[in-house]
C-alpha cells in the first residue's frame, strides 16, 4: 500500500505528522525525561513548593468566596496559584499524567523513575498544602467558617457515580491544561491555560486531590466536625480516578495520536542516539 509522504514534503520537518505536533512532542519527550531524572533532593523540594503555592491559590479562593458567594469567581481567583506553579517552576502531582508518562513510552526515562517523581511529588505536595492552611486558618480566623463549609462539600459526599464523574473530570480537565501549557508558543499562552484549568477545576468544584485536600485540611484546621479519617475516605479513591481522567482521556489520545513519533525516538534510544 502506497504511503502519502505529503505532510513530510510540505512542513518544515521530515516527521511523518504535523509540525506543531512533532514540536510539541519533543518538547514533552525533553522535559519529560528531565523531570524524571530529577534527584530525590529536587523532586521533594519542587513537591513541597507546589504545594505551598497552591495553597496560596486556596487562600485566594477562600477570601473570594467569603466576599461573594460565587464559586465560580472564587475558581477564577483560584488561578493564582496555577500561575504561581506555572511560572515557579514548581511540581504538582496531577501534572505528572502526561508529560512524564510520554517521556517513559518513548524510552527516555523508566517507570521506577515515574513512580518516584508520582510519590514524592504527591507526599510533599500534601506536606506543603498542609502547612500553608495551617498558617491561613491562624492568620485569618474570619475564614474558618468558609473553610469548614468549603470542606464538607467534599467529605460528605458519598462514593456514587456523580462523585466518580467529577474525579474523572479533574483528572482529564488537568491533563488537557498541562497539554494547552504544551503546545503554546508563549508565556502568556501559558498563564491563559492555567487560568482556564483553574476555572474548570475550582468553579464547578470538580474533585481535585491535591486541591480538595487543601480545603478539607483548613476545615480540619479550623475545627470543623470532620477528620484525617473522613478525608482519606474522600482521598483515596479521588487520587485513583484523577489518574484515570488524565491517563486514559488526554494522555491515551496523544500518544495514539503521536504513535509514529514514539516509535521513531525508541528507536533512536535503541541505537543509542
Amino acid at each position: 500500500m502506497a504511503v502519502d509522504h505529503t505532510r513530510e514534503e510540505l512542513g518544515h520537518t521530515d516527521a511523518p505528522v504535523e509540525d506543531e505536533v512533532t514540536e510539541a512532542f519533543d518538547r514533552m519527550v525533553s522535559q519529560g525525561a528531565q523531570r524524571l531524572h530529577r534527584t530525590w533532593r529536587e523532586v521533594l523540594t519542587t513537591g513541597l513548593a507546589g504545594g505551598l503555592e497552591v495553597g496560596v491559590g486556596v487562600l485566594v479562593l477562600f477570601a473570594v468566596y467569603a466576599e461573594t458567594g460565587s464559586h465560580l469567581l472564587a475558581g477564577l481567583a483560584f488561578s493564582v496559584g496555577f500561575i504561581a506553579l506555572l511560572l515557579a517552576r514548581s511540581e504538582l502531582f496531577t501534572e505528572g499524567f502526561l508529560v512524564p508518562v510520554t517521556a517513559v513510552v518513548a524510552g527516555r526515562a523508566s517507570s521506577r523513575q515515574l513512580a518516584k517523581l508520582w510519590g514524592g511529588t504527591l507526599v510533599t505536595n500534601l506536606v506543603g498544602g498542609w502547612l500553608v492552611m495551617w498558617l491561613v486558618v491562624q492568620a485569618l480566623p474570619d475564614l474558618r467558617a468558609t473553610a469548614v463549609e468549603s470542606a464538607r462539600t467534599f467529605v460528605d459526599a458519598p462514593l456514587d457515580l456523580q462523585s466518580i464523574c467529577l474525579a474523572f473530570l479533574a483528572g482529564s480537565s488537568i491533563t488537557l491544561m498541562t497539554r494547552m501549557q504544551q503546545g503554546a508558543e508563549s508565556e502568556a499562552g501559558k498563564i491563559v491555560a492555567a487560568v482556564a484549568g483553574a476555572f474548570v477545576l475550582a468553579g464547578l468544584m470538580l474533585f481535585h486531590s491535591i486541591l480538595d485536600s487543601l480545603i478539607i485540611f483548613a476545615g480540619i484546621h479550623a475545627g470543623g466536625p470532620l477528620g484525617y479519617g473522613d478525608w482519606l475516605a474522600w482521598f483515596w479513591y479521588t487520587a485513583l480516578l484523577n489518574m484515570a481522567g488524565g491517563l486514559l482521556v488526554v494522555t491515551a489520545l496523544r500518544l495514539v495520536r503521536s504513535k509514529e513519533l514514539i516509535d521513531l525516538e525508541r528507536r533512536a534510544v535503541a541505537e543509542g542516539d
